[in-house]
């Protein structure tokens, strides 16, 4: 009988885990390396693109006359609600999220039916909706309103 020392085995589910864990602690150590920079790179942008909304040369309006606002100046949920647009989900509201926003009001540019879909941007303290909404376009454009389609600006990511 070939009896040797055996190292203990991993169940699979224990090596799953590990390789996860590994696998985020890699892709987190690998963010934080990247996000370090040099000093040397001046305003810490690489290859031109800025770091922040606030660094870059930010216009007043977009060619429709829609006033620009950058993401880090709305309130912390409308950034939220964008990263979930970016991430496909899941949104706070199904079957409300992600529905056909009409442009009745025309206050964005005029585009076929169905070009727009709204995103509902949590009020602190509402027990409903509220106001506040994101509407993506389909060439990846963003809009915020805080006051239910009666005023929007377009998000400077």
């Amino acid at each position: 009988m070939d009896v040797s020392p055996g190292r203990p085995r991993l169940s699979r589910r224990t090596a799953q885990v590990l390789s996860t864990v590994a696998l985020v602690v890699v892709t987190g150590l690998g963010w934080w390396v990247q996000s370090q920079g040099s000093d040397d790179e001046g305003s810490g942008a690489r290859d031109g693109a800025p770091t922040s909304s606030t660094q870059a040369e930010m216009p007043a309006a977009d060619d429709d006359g829609i006033p620009y606002v950058a993401l880090d100046q709305l309130p912390p949920e409308a950034a939220e609600t964008v990263a979930l647009i970016d991430a496909g989900g899941p949104f706070p509201h199904p079957g409300k999220d992600g529905s056909i926003f009409g442009n009745f009001e025309r206050r964005l540019p005029d585009r076929p039916r169905g070009y727009y879909a709204e995103y509902t941007v949590p009020t602190p303290g509402l027990d409903h909706r509220g106001s506040r909404r994101v509407v993506a376009g389909r060439g990846g454009e963003l809009y915020w309103t805080a006051d239910h389609y009666e005023s929007f600006e377009r998000i400077w990511q």
